[in-house]
């Protein structure tokens, strides 16, 4: 059953969410969630979903950035981005431990914020423990595109958006972004934006 992406201004969105006990994330109700809203991702589509866009202030969240996602991506935005293939797994109750001091930019989009993307400079690598869809604790260490997806999901769950990271001037439609913007690098759009490098 595909649920309903809340929009930015639902106030569940910047609620700071519930942590889940190990009965709850075992339960029926919490398997199900966790199946509709992995439907829900792949429909979208979108490489995680944080349970408060579906309208749930629960510290839950599927991630998978799947193979066929990055086929129209070229070696050098692969490796600009440090993007490869995640499989589908669920974080419940994260804590963001260290992190790595270095920032890195990218363009972010969000499925609660449709049709937008903005540059957002975040932490390039990042050590998350959290508990599985069994309750299990789990501790992942993470770059690049897989790390940004963590720190974006974890953001949700904490009531906040990529807007309240972005560089404002980069803020744009999905539209102009894909005329002006697509094939460029992060590099080449501060420039051409005179923004700092």
């Amino acid at each position: 059953m595909r649920l309903k992406i809340m929009q930015v201004g639902e106030p569940t969105l910047r609620l700071v969410a519930r942590p889940l006990s190990a009965e709850q994330i075992v339960s029926e109700e919490i398997q199900r969630l966790i199946k509709e809203m992995r439907e829900t991702m792949h429909d979208a589509p979108g490489v995680g979903l944080a349970a408060p866009q579906v309208g749930l202030p629960l510290q839950l969240a599927v991630i998978e950035d799947r193979e066929d996602y990055l086929k129209d991506l070229s070696p050098a935005q692969l490796e600009e981005r440090e993007r490869k293939p995640v499989p589908f797994h669920v974080i419940i109750n994260p804590k963001i431990g260290e992190t790595t001091e270095r920032k890195v930019e990218f363009f972010e989009g969000c499925l609660s914020l449709a049709g937008f993307s903005a540059i957002v400079p975040r932490a390039r690598s990042v050590r998350v423990e959290y508990l599985d869809d069994d309750a299990q604790p789990k501790v992942v260490e993470a770059s690049g595109w897989y790390a940004r997806i963590l720190q974006h999901e974890i953001d949700h769950m904490m009531g906040k958006f990529y807007i309240d990271r972005m560089n404002s001037r980069t803020f744009m439609s999905l539209d102009n972004w894909n005329r002006s913007w697509k094939g460029k690098t992060i590099s080449e759009v501060q420039r051409l934006l005179e923004l700092p490098g």
